[in-house]
């Protein structure tokens, strides 16, 4: 009989020649059609959604005191007095040119916009990211080893308790205390603004902090149950050393949840950076969606909005790629 028994989790090992083409090749099409379809649906809701909002996005770029002539022939230079239908299809032409139309406000180019404030949000983003997992998967596997088999009540207690209250700290609230405490009272770090390294210190602790309490609980629940499982008992009965049992053997397994709920937590920490830019003044796209909002400069919303959809698909499509090579037989084979 095996030594693992039926429904008891295996350990991830590399299979001799991977996974057979033909299962990567249905894998890949089935990906890259949901892909395109919920690009699709994403695009379409971008483009609707600048007729739905309430407001004349031409006469609030005119003023409420221009002629009616001039408001007609912007509105004719831009488009908007076409059809639906026929502007829909001159959208999704001009999309795949790159060309996301021209600020009301601003009469720039939006991919000039965005194109200048994206850098200062991926760097927020990807930094933060990097700080959440760099922290969550070491503090959890340390954890589960401090805590297995149910030793070290307290330690397990006040971790718990105070990555649940971290976690349930909405992040322009934690942006603000952080201001307040290292950039106010203390002056460590500027207020406002982007600069040297010290201005990105207290945004990417607001927006790591969240997604890392998560993790890191995640992180020590996975490993806990990994190191029950018999593969690790007998690689402990073989003496083997811990820095390869818990490193080789039971990290591999326990990062699959972890990183199903890591990149759906990158996605939130995205959609967080509107509010830590705007509390930290950062010339983001966070900032640029909220002052274009008020503005109403409605093609720079609607081509903010498609770059953070399409960000949030492209890392959802990641995650799924990093999950079927770290466990090719299980993700591939249910797909």
């Amino acid at each position: 009989m095996s030594a693992i028994g039926v429904g008891e989790r295996q350990p991830v090992t590399r299979m001799r020649g991977g996974v057979p083409g033909g299962r990567w090749g249905r894998f890949g099409v089935r990906r890259a059609g949901r892909f395109v379809a919920s690009l699709l649906l994403l695009v379409t809701a971008a483009f609707l959604m600048i007729h739905l909002m309430p407001g004349d996005p031409v006469r609030a770029a005119l003023g409420p005191t221009a002629p009616e002539q001039m408001v007609a022939a912007r509105r004719e230079a831009l488009g908007l007095n076409l059809p639906l239908w026929e502007q829909y299809l001159r959208y999704l032409g001009r999309l795949f040119t790159g060309d996301l139309g021209t600020s009301t406000i601003s009469d720039l180019p939006v991919s000039q916009v965005i194109g200048d404030r994206l850098p200062g949000t991926l760097q927020l983003a990807v930094l933060a990211f990097v700080v959440a997992l760099g922290v969550a998967i070491p503090l959890g596997t340390v954890m589960a080893a401090l805590t297995r088999g149910g030793r070290r009540r307290g330690a397990e207690l006040a971790f718990t308790s105070s990555s649940v209250l971290l976690a349930a700290i909405p992040e322009f609230l934690l942006a603000v205390l952080l201001t307040y405490v290292f950039a106010v009272r203390l002056a460590w770090f500027p207020v406002a603004g982007r600069g040297g390294p010290g201005s990105y210190v207290l945004p990417v602790l607001a927006l790591a902090a969240g997604p890392a309490a998560v993790l890191a609980r995640i992180g020590r629940v996975e490993m806990l149950s990994v190191l029950g499982d018999d593969y690790v008992r007998t690689a402990r009965a073989k003496r083997l050393p811990a820095r390869l049992i818990y490193m080789r053997h039971a990290l591999p397994n326990a990062l699959t949840a972890t990183l199903t709920v890591g990149g759906l937590l990158l996605s939130a920490l995205v959609a967080g950076t509107v509010l830590v830019e705007n509390v930290f003044a950062w010339p983001g796209l966070g900032s640029t969606i909220v002052q274009s909002i008020r503005q109403k400069d409605y093609p720079v919303v609607q081509g903010v909005v498609l770059v953070y959809g399409v960000g949030v698909l492209a890392v959802n499509l990641l995650v799924d790629v990093l999950l079927a090579v770290l466990d090719p037989r299980s993700t591939i084979r249910e797909d």
